[in-house]
């Protein structure tokens, strides 16, 4: 299972190239990533209601072809290994008008206790979820 996003570029994401600025990508992946968890149903709000936190501890960005102002980019997000300890996400970026490869990458997150701030298992939820609707990554 992956996410689909859509993501329209605004003027202010753009740089003196009228590229997309590089740190805009971060961004981007994490629309996607918030809308992946909401889709399984784990909205970053549930997360932290069930007392949990999910910081990005690793981030990577391949950058491929510019994106420009105005663009429509597609953001794909999807798990394809089993959230041990971590959680692993990848990324892929394309231009909706051609289909073109954008950028590509991943995050790696780890669940935090709220109360804490230890790092600790995925929680009984989350696993549920992931098995639901990854079983292929289990």
């Amino acid at each position: 299972m992956e996410n689909k996003t859509e993501i329209r570029v605004r003027y202010a994401d753009t740089d003196q190239m009228h590229f997309v600025y590089n740190g805009k990508y971060l961004e981007y992946f994490e629309v996607g990533r918030t809308e992946l968890l909401r889709e399984i149903g784990l909205p970053y709000e549930a997360i932290e209601k069930e007392g949990f936190l999910l910081p990005v501890l690793e981030a990577y960005v391949k950058y491929k072809l510019p994106a420009y102002y105005d663009d429509v980019l597609v953001v794909k997000s999807f798990l394809k290994k089993n959230p041990d300890l971590k959680v692993h996400i990848d990324y892929e970026i394309l231009r909706k008008s051609n289909t073109d490869l954008i950028a590509e990458g991943f995050t790696i997150h780890a669940f935090i206790n709220k109360g804490n701030k230890k790092v600790t298992r995925p929680p009984d939820f989350f696993v549920k979820a992931i098995k639901k609707f990854f079983p292929e990554v289990l």
